[in-house]
């Protein structure tokens, strides 16, 4: 592609020098001017902040919502966004101030004042939706508005405090048209991101605009944007295929990923590494068939992930041993150290221990999507082999999969999970911690404490050592399985520029960094 732009220059500059008007190969009639296409499966379940904690949710609500903070791509640590100024009051980390900037206003004209800041996150913590973000808020005792400051008083310390802050979960809604004991129904968005919602149909497309009253840590504005969201990886290839789609992200077929060439001239590649994970989880309330921790041993003795890895996704993913993904401080292998190899005659003993009668009922649920169901099948196949689990599968349509396992309907159940923020912090609290996002009935005081310990030090390297005690205790109690990390691919087609910078690791989904070239 560069030998390809050199030569242009030197054509463009031989006909400037032979009085020939380089404009002349530059017609305004090719311009574009069209929104850019982006195609993905990752769905949106509620457009209202306070109702979801899903990645498809959380990509659109970065584009549409305003938080205190935000990243800057690729950065670990936020910056004001919202905010003209944040930071800790004291030495405890348990008092975080924020003065508001003076010149912001919703989309729809009104005014932001630290009051809709302050509603913000009382209705989110008020309402409390199972599927949504308080979970990320253990701590937050209480909100205070005067003026322009915000104040949030904590229960404890919490050195990630302003880390959360910059996620969908600290998304900025206007009080006038968020009601405050229930989610916002309809489709329309009342927020002060760098883009306005224009049109939405669940489950299919979502128009994008640039917000012209967007103020705060962008420097540039967008342009417009249609989001497609596809049911599964399949139906996305075929989109794709069928040059629909300018951009994909999240996710095509595991072969097709597989085929992918960064040096394809036809395409422009992104393979970014990414934190994205998945977990075999159990429910592990009493009375269900996994509340004993031996059987989640014995599951997590004969789990094979060499398959799985190889077969199921081609090689684009890496088996994972541990909550904490590498790249992140505190990365360790419990699960290899306890199960280094898959045993069926320890999974047998430990079966016999828990005292229970084989082969055990086990229901196990996952999304619908034909990149799971092979999943899930070389799961059932391990699982049922030596003759110690039959297996019952289910696969269930998105928004109603997180409604049953947050209702607990399901004994085991696999899910992904996004970084919020870059911090190992995102691992844990979130997946299990108490009241956790997975909502399998986990909870160890041991556990509360690691995590509390976790949240002491502004210094992130000084939590190494809980980090790694934390997934060492994780590795016992086996809540889950960890299965593979992957890394983020990005496709899009040649005419388009920033399609990377919608995987940087913050979490932030920027549609405004994309650009027709």
């Amino acid at each position: 592609m560069r030998s390809v732009r050199v030569r242009i220059l030197a054509i463009l500059a031989v006909l400037v020098i032979a009085g020939v008007g380089a404009w002349q190969l530059l017609p305004s009639d090719e311009v574009k001017d069209d929104p850019i296409s982006v195609g993905t499966t990752d769905a949106v379940t509620s457009l209202d902040p306070a109702g979801a904690y899903d990645a498809g949710s959380w990509a659109i609500y970065s584009n549409l919502y305003q938080s205190l903070m935000t990243f800057k791509s690729g950065a670990i640590v936020p910056e004001p966004d919202a905010a003209e100024s944040c930071g800790f009051i004291g030495q405890k980390l348990q008092t975080y101030q924020c003065e508001l900037r003076d010149d912001l206003t919703f989309s729809n004209g009104r005014k932001i004042t630290a009051k809709d800041v302050e509603y913000s996150f009382e209705r989110m913590l008020r309402i409390k939706e199972d599927v949504g973000p308080s979970v990320l808020f253990p701590t937050l005792k209480s909100i205070v508005a005067e003026d322009r400051t915000v104040t949030f008083n904590l229960s404890a310390r919490d050195a990630t405090f302003p880390q959360k802050l910059a996620t969908g979960a600290g998304s900025i809604v206007d009080r006038e048209q968020y009601p405050d004991d229930r989610l916002r129904t309809g489709n329309q968005v009342d927020g002060s991101g760098p883009y306005v919602l224009k049109a939405f149909e669940p489950g299919a497309t979502a128009e994008l605009a640039p917000n012209p009253k967007y103020k705060g840590a962008l420097k540039k504005s967008g342009v417009p944007i249609t989001i497609r969201y596809y049911e599964g990886s399949e139906e996305l290839l075929t989109a794709w295929n069928a040059s629909v789609l300018d951009i994909t992200h999240r996710q095509l077929p595991p072969a097709r990923l597989a085929e992918l060439n960064p040096a394809d001239p036809e395409l422009r590649v992104t393979e970014a590494d990414s934190a994205e994970i998945r977990n075999l989880v159990f429910n592990v309330r009493e009375g269900g068939p996994l509340a004993n921790k031996k059987v989640r041993q014995a599951i997590a003795s004969i789990i094979d992930r060499g398959p799985l890895v190889t077969d199921v996704y081609k090689s684009t993913v890496e088996p994972l041993y541990s909550l904490i993904p590498q790249g992140y401080i505190g990365h360790s292998t419990p699960f290899f150290d306890a199960y280094p190899q898959p045993d069926a005659k320890r999974a047998k003993q430990l079966m016999a221990e828990a005292g229970v009668q084989t082969p055990l009922n086990i229901d196990f649920a996952y999304r619908a999507d034909a990149s799971y169901t092979k999943e899930t099948a070389e799961l059932r196949r391990q699982l049922e082999k030596d003759g110690l689990f039959k297996v019952s599968v289910k696969a269930v349509a998105w928004e109603d999969f997180q409604k049953g396992y947050a209702a607990g309907k399901y004994d085991a159940y696999t899910v992904g999970w996004l970084p919020d923020y870059p911090d190992p912090d995102t691992f844990s609290q979130p997946l299990v911690g108490r009241q956790n996002s997975l909502h399998n009935g986990y909870a160890s005081k041991r556990m509360d404490s690691l995590i509390a310990s976790t949240l002491q030090y502004s210094d992130r390297s000084r939590t190494s050592s809980d980090f790694k005690e934390l997934q060492a205790l994780v590795g016992e109690d086996v809540p889950l399985v960890p299965l593979w990390q992957k890394k983020d691919y990005v496709v899009s087609k040649t005419d388009v520029s920033g399609s990377q910078y919608l995987s940087d690791g913050t979490g932030i989904w920027r549609l405004w960094e994309l650009n027709w070239i």
